[in-house]
């Protein structure tokens, strides 16, 4: 005769802790250094806030579109001399405002959507980290005859399969929504000429629930409306795997895209 085995009441315990701590930890602004030794993600061969910081150099005036807390434009070497940023999350605009303004980068609290509150050919330089989306319209229309836009996009299928573990097998429509050849289509129309689009795929690793947990709330469109009383089961289970199997693996999808406005 068996018994089921006694449930670990420890298990418990560091289940609920990782999960009160991840639910605890602010999620303002793009620093993610409260993930180190808990998950890690591969990094783009192309070196985004290095090749952005050469570009920043030389340009006169320059636009951070969705700065967040301004952590990635703060890192480059130096700024033009009209350095803006727009973000459109109070909190995030806060703390950028206090990384930034010292820097001499203006801050303006600015609504992801178009009009961008700037005139025509305001910029010779349009940059952006992991914009929600691309208006390319008006990327155009505030650049400079001649001006350069430089990004790093979030690229098709990004993390999904942290996604579908919780939400399920998702549409094809879905997965291609950060298609890279669309954004091209899209720039091109917009009257920009395309110099760089690349994609890579980068392995991704969880080593805990809690750092899962956090993701999540930080990164809010990978599950909408995630909270972790809304799946505190699917995040037992997510637990009791990564505790069986090793780190939960998934793989961000980044994609380099370059144009420049014709002169």
């Amino acid at each position: 005769m068996t018994t089921d085995p006694t449930p670990d009441p420890s298990a418990d315990a560091e289940f609920d802790r990782l999960l009160d701590e991840a639910a605890a930890t602010p999620t303002e602004g793009w620093d993610f250094s409260w993930f180190e030794g808990r998950a890690t993600e591969a990094r783009p061969s192309w070196g985004y806030q290095r090749a952005m910081g050469a570009r920043m150099a030389a340009a006169s005036a320059s636009l951070d579109i969705q700065t967040g807390g301004g952590e990635v434009l703060a890192g480059v070497p130096a700024r033009p001399a009209l350095s803006v940023a727009t973000e459109a999350w109070p909190p995030n605009v806060a703390k950028a405002t206090a990384l930034l303004h010292p820097l001499g980068t203006v801050v303006v609290a600015a609504p992801e959507e178009p009009p961008l509150p700037f005139a025509d050919g305001a910029f010779d330089l349009v940059v952006s980290r992991h914009p929600v989306k691309p208006y390319f319209g008006e990327i155009a229309r505030v650049l400079r005859p001649g001006g350069t836009y430089f990004a790093q996009h979030v690229g098709p299928a990004s993390v999904f399969e942290l996604v579908e573990y919780f939400l399920g097998p998702q549409p094809e429509e879905t997965r291609r929504g950060r298609d890279p050849r669309r954004e091209r289509a899209e720039a091109e129309a917009a009257g920009l000429e395309i110099t760089d689009v690349r994609t890579e795929r980068l392995r991704m690793e969880f080593h805990d629930v809690g750092a899962v947990a956090y993701f999540l709330r930080k990164v809010i469109w990978m599950v909408p409306g995630f909270t972790v009383a809304a799946y505190r089961t699917r995040l037992r289970e997510m637990h009791e795997l990564i505790a069986a199997e090793g780190p939960f693996v998934a793989h961000s999808s980044r994609t380099l895209f370059e144009a420049r406005k014709p002169a």
